[in-house]
């Protein structure tokens, strides 16, 4: 049997504020292609279909639209909620879909599979929504994180397993420990929302597929994360975008194999001085890319995203990282101004302070000259 592992489509997030709908369609076309052309039993979605818990109709129409498309190639089609989706809203939508289309929500569920057979045999199929801790107290005492709630849910799992037999895949959103730790897994990690889940959770089923890190990771070979479609942030530039192709024999897992996915629009990081950034012919081959600007200068310039905007029309981020470091050299701000003789010893003073050690150029010097000047004279006046 060929499954099609994919998850965290995240409908509807935006990209720095751009709309990001339409590149993911085109995407998530490309993925129905790769399950027609692999010729695909079971297409498998492990949670956060929406990227919100109120999606927009827009979302909801790429969301059956896809469905529809993908089970009209052939294969079964199982999706689970993530941690970002509503369960009663993403449940909702499963009323609406054709026969062969399951959306699992519903934490009482689990346990029961969708079993989908070959000439080998069933294969059980377990979907487990996202479980949060607290909504789940009330089903299963003693449930405080959801390590605990995954250990419950997979016990289930493994006891149904024992009474039907044949082969079996487990499907969830969560944190499991080994993966790579990186600062732009998701935002609810580093908000302390996820807690780990042991890699041991999942023994007994030849394979699981997980949802809720970006980026593909292999934790055994029959444990993986399949990562986003879509790249969602500058830190996972460097990471492919695409889904597994598992195969399952008669004994169970035998392999499974990276599909690519197109890439809409490349992600970039310049590092430069700014204008070298707005001239250099070494960044040409940038200019149609999703664009994080760093300029180095030792001062920050005026307006420097809509001026590297008018070259990189998707630059969607720009910061001053000056290549000089700061200079600490005369101590604090305060001692620096009290040792100040002068006006211009203090207006220097300041400047060294918020440009990072560098005063006032000669340029400078002489209008601050001239004010201080005009100001003595109308004193003297006064």
């Amino acid at each position: 049997m060929r499954i099609l592992h994919t998850s965290d489509w995240h409908i509807g997030r935006t990209f720095h504020g751009y709309a990001t709908l339409d590149a993911l369609r085109g995407v998530l076309h490309a993925l129905t292609a790769q399950v027609r052309e692999h010729e695909v039993d079971v297409v498998i979605v492990a949670g956060d279909i929406f990227d919100s818990s109120t999606p927009s109709a827009a979302g909801y129409t790429l969301l059956s639209d896809t469905l529809r498309g993908l089970a009209d190639t052939g294969p079964t089609v199982v999706v689970t909620s993530g941690n970002h989706d509503s369960a009663a809203r993403l449940g909702f939508q499963a009323g609406l879909l054709r026969d062969g289309v399951h959306v699992v929500t519903d934490p009482d569920g689990i346990g029961t599979p969708i079993t989908v057979s070959d000439a080998d045999g069933p294969v059980q199929i377990y979907g487990i929504p996202y479980l949060e801790p607290a909504l789940v107290r009330h089903r299963w005492a003693d449930v405080r994180t959801q390590a605990a709630a995954l250990g419950h849910a997979m016990d289930r799992v493994r006891a149904d397993l024992a009474r039907r037999g044949g082969r079996s895949i487990a499907v969830a959103h969560c944190f499991a420990a080994g993966v790579a730790a990186t600062p732009h897994l998701e935002r609810d990690i580093q908000q302390g929302g996820l807690d780990v889940v042991p890699l041991s959770t999942f023994d007994g089923v030849d394979y699981a597929a997980l949802g809720h890190i970006h980026g593909r990771q292999t934790l055994a070979e029959n444990v993986r994360y399949a990562g986003a479609p879509l790249h969602y942030s500058f830190g996972e530039a460097a990471k492919p975008r695409g889904a597994w192709l598992v195969d399952l024999d008669a004994d169970g897992f035998a392999g499974a194999t990276w599909l690519d996915l197109p890439v809409p629009r490349r992600l970039v990081t310049l590092t430069a001085p700014l204008d070298d950034l707005l001239t250099d012919a070494a960044f040409d081959a940038d200019e149609d890319a999703w664009v994080n600007a760093r300029y180095t200068d030792a001062l920050p310039q005026r307006d420097p995203l809509r001026r590297l905007q008018d070259r990189f029309a998707h630059c969607a981020t720009v910061a001053h990282t000056p290549a000089v470091a700061t200079r600490t050299a005369g101590g604090t701000y305060a001692a620096r101004v009290r040792d100040a003789r002068t006006d211009r010893d203090v207006i220097d003073a300041f400047l060294r302070h918020v440009r990072d050690g560098e005063g006032a150029d000669a340029r400078e010097g002489v209008l601050l000259d001239e004010v201080l000047e005009q100001h003595v004279r109308a004193e003297a006046l006064a």
